[in-house]
């Protein structure tokens, strides 16, 4: 008996990678359905959270589906064995507790789906979450009702042929997922850009606090605004040409270099303009891909 806490550990190793590999295969399912049938009435901040919830999913299950697998193949191993019998009462608890964690996960899991169908997600996409959520716990709870049967101890090989179809679906959803998303180098990309738009707020808000200690009038350089502030004036990312600042008949231009378009909408909030401030158009932060101009126009 010198190896029960290891082979418990084994088996309850193995039934927390299930959890988290089977709550990450939805989340990962559910970011696809969303991406792929899409609603007129997403945000951008909706459409980016599906795309966070497909990476997120893909990085879980690279690491603990695998996992799951491993550890599952072993303790089935040491089941078959001589000694692998001392443990069946122990293991039994551990299959019908999970079958119940399971069935509570499906049942909460639903009812996610049945609330967002009413609060406005579509038919077609409630439609496929619903039967994504029966599929992969419902697999799951099918696997273990039998194994609680002793059906995988004396079967095995079609305990293996459970196991590759498993494997199969993950993997087709990580690839499915991987062309989905953008590469980790557009992902820089898209990261130096959001830099640069917070910089240039930055600028802007160092402008227009020189104009309010100096009379609206504009600063000729932005060292001059940033004098006073007594901080440097923020750099470009390394390999995107330099910042610029120039005044125009209207007010002063900011420009920048952009690796994509920016998603309309995405950099406005007009919830609140201090009606105080010197600029008129504050906060309409949208671009083109390359060389852009922020227009500024002076009240």
């Amino acid at each position: 008996m010198e190896n029960t806490p290891r082979n418990v550990i084994l088996q309850v190793g193995s039934l927390i990678a299930l959890y988290l590999s089977a709550s990450f295969l939805l989340t990962l399912v559910f970011g696809l359905i969303n991406i792929s049938y899409p609603s007129a009435a997403d945000s951008y901040w909706e459409i980016e959270s599906a795309t966070e919830s497909i990476r997120l999913g893909i990085a879980m299950l690279i690491v603990f589906f695998p996992t799951y697998i491993i550890l599952t193949r072993l303790m089935n191993r040491f089941r078959r064995t001589e000694h692998g019998a001392l443990y069946q009462n122990i293991t039994k608890w551990l299959i019908y507790l999970s079958l119940l964690i399971s069935g509570l996960v499906l049942l909460g899991t639903l009812v996610m789906a049945i609330y967002t169908f009413l609060n406005g997600d579509l038919t077609t996409r409630f439609l496929l979450k619903a039967a994504a959520v029966v599929g992969v716990i419902g697999a799951a709870f099918h696997y273990y009702i039998l194994d609680a049967r002793g059906v995988w101890m004396r079967e095995e090989g079609k305990s293996v042929m459970y196991g590759v179809g498993a494997t199969l679906v993950v993997f087709l959803a990580i690839a499915y997922g991987v062309t989905n998303i953008e590469t980790p180098a557009v992902v820089r990309e898209m990261k130096l850009d959001e830099t640069q738009v917070n910089d240039l707020r930055n600028v802007q808000y160092q402008i227009d606090s020189y104009m309010a200690m100096s009379s609206s009038s504009l600063p000729d350089t932005l060292e001059t605004a940033y004098k006073t502030a007594g901080v440097d004036v923020p750099a470009a990312p390394e390999g995107r040409e330099g910042y610029t600042y120039e005044k125009t008949d209207g007010g002063f231009k900011l420009c920048a270099t952009f690796s994509r378009d920016s998603v309309q909408n995405e950099f406005v909030d007009t919830s609140y303009i201090d009606p105080a401030a010197k600029i008129k158009n504050p906060e309409n932060w949208n671009y083109k891909e390359g060389r852009y101009c922020f227009e500024r126009i002076v009240k």
